[in-house]
């Protein structure tokens, strides 16, 4: 069980400091090749590269996690 509080720290850690950096900087933003759609009265956004930025950030993170 002390390896699964350890991981759970190390969790807990790595969200706040994310979220710290997330709340002073206002998010990743609108990245060059996510997709923005007007037409008329509707908006259309879906953050392509966003995901895949953020999806290669935590794909690391886990395989750091694992060694």
């Amino acid at each position: 069980m002390p390896d699964l509080g350890k991981m759970l720290c190390m969790l807990g850690l790595v969200l706040t400091v994310a979220g710290a950096v997330l709340w002073k900087t206002g998010g990743l933003g609108r990245l060059p090749g996510d997709i923005l759609v007007q037409r008329g009265g509707t908006t259309f956004y879906f953050p392509l590269v966003t995901c895949l930025v953020v999806s290669a950030v935590l794909s690391a993170l886990a395989w750091l996690f694992r060694r």
